[in-house]
């Protein structure tokens, strides 16, 4: 048995609420969307006209000029995110620290818009035109990379790639490795910059984007995601150690659960059979029973086969508890921030935790017969959270949920 305590002691983000997670907690209570017309490129013919894009963001307020033009923008996210989440923790990353200071950042889909530049690049202007920094750009380890170069971590790094799980299992196998002692400190996350002409029409042509350009999760007349992009980590660390440094303790993560649909790359099985072991996986790792939960983050994706998937598998993992624990999909505001959203997501339960508030699912107006749980429409609610759970769920059929819990000693 693991015996060895994880402990959340900072977070950082960025994501199109904001530039910190103050300003994206503050934007998330207040309902505010990060939605807006799409200004990257022009959008021309193209039906999908809207985004969640970051705004405001400068790679050099994070890193020097040189490395900002070496790297792509999930990097410079993840970078940023990570530099945050090192402060907030009150943590500095010393030589002698470094040996046991991990990296877990990982992304769903690497750098799309550096692999779309440089492919117009060759087409036009042949190799030499290449950069030669364009592969560690594009590969989806590049974040962890970043982030690992930019703090002197030389602990154990990775870059889980699961889809739109890849947050939570990024959380969720760092917390591992602290639990086996291969690590004291480990930063954690995920990373994404999908907003560009081909990350939108190819995931609009799986006919997953939504053409209204606002998420509805749980709504009769849902139609998909709406493309998001940003960054989140955490620090996480051993509790002893985080004891005796003083540290300021924000949760504690007590479980973790993952299984596999194995039955479709897209479409998640409707019974929600799979997804629902994975809660009870997460629970029984924490110890938590249904009816102590607080609060559910759900993964909400306003597509029309997850939504009635998800409330499906809630039912099925917690049972009569299903009916009075408050959920909500943050996606209705941040938009689906792909490889970052769980971790986003995870981080919003800590705050959950800290505050007593259960954030809202925005654009409800509508519920699907089908998803008749509470998911506390349109406006924030103040309630006790002890326990909240976040559900991941992403293309491929992975399944990755987390269970955190207000720290006591």
């Amino acid at each position: 048995m693991n015996t060895r305590r994880v402990v959340i002691t900072g977070i950082g983000a960025i994501t199109p609420l904001g530039l910190s997670m103050a300003e994206t907690w503050a934007g998330l209570l207040a309902g505010k969307s990060g939605c807006g017309p799409i200004t990257r490129f022009d959008t021309g013919a193209m039906p999908v006209k809207v985004a969640c894009e970051v705004k405001g963001f400068t790679p050099e307020t994070y890193m020097d000029a040189r490395s900002a033009r070496r790297s792509d923008l999930f990097e410079q996210y993840a970078v940023g995110a990570a530099v945050q989440a090192l402060r907030d923790a009150e943590l500095v990353i010393l030589p002698e620290l470094a040996p046991v200071t991990g990296v877990v950042v990982g992304s769903a889909v690497g750098g799309f818009d550096t692999m779309l530049r440089q492919a117009e690049l060759l087409r036009e202007r042949g190799q030499r035109a290449l950069s030669p920094f364009c592969i560690p750009m594009i590969i989806t380890n590049g974040a962890t990379a970043a982030v690992s170069i930019h703090v002197g971590a030389h602990g154990p790094s990775f870059s889980p790639v699961s889809a739109c799980a890849t947050g939570n299992d990024s959380i969720g196998q760092a917390a591992e490795l602290i639990r086996r002692g291969a690590a004291t400190i480990m930063l954690a996350g995920g990373a994404d910059a999908p907003v560009s002409s081909f990350g939108i029409a190819s995931f609009d042509q799986l006919g997953a984007v939504s053409h209204i350009g606002r998420p509805r999760p749980f709504d009769k007349a849902r139609d998909g995601v709406v493309i998001g992009e940003g960054a989140c980590v955490l620090v996480l660390e051993d509790l002893e150690f985080a004891l005796a440094r003083g540290a300021r303790i924000l949760a504690e993560l007590v479980g973790y659960g993952q299984t596999t649909d194995g039955s479709h790359p897209i479409a998640p099985v409707q019974t929600g059979e799979h997804a629902a072991r994975a809660m009870s996986l997460a629970l029984a790792q924490a110890g938590v029973a249904p009816a102590e939960i607080g609060y559910v983050n759900a993964h909400g994706t306003a597509t029309p086969l997850n939504d009635t998937s998800e409330t499906a598998a809630i039912k099925l993992a917690l049972g009569d508890a299903a009916r009075s624990v408050p959920i909500s999909s943050t996606k209705s505001m941040t938009g689906h921030m792909m490889g970052a959203t769980a971790a986003l997501e995870a981080a919003i339960c800590v705050m959950a935790i800290r505050d007593g508030m259960i954030p809202p699912t925005m654009n409800l107006t509508d519920p699907d017969p089908l998803c008749d749980l509470d998911y506390t429409p349109n406006a924030a609610r103040a309630a006790r959270v002890d326990v909240a759970v976040n559900n991941a769920f992403g293309f491929g059929g992975h399944n990755s949920v987390t269970v955190i819990r207000r720290f006591s000693e």
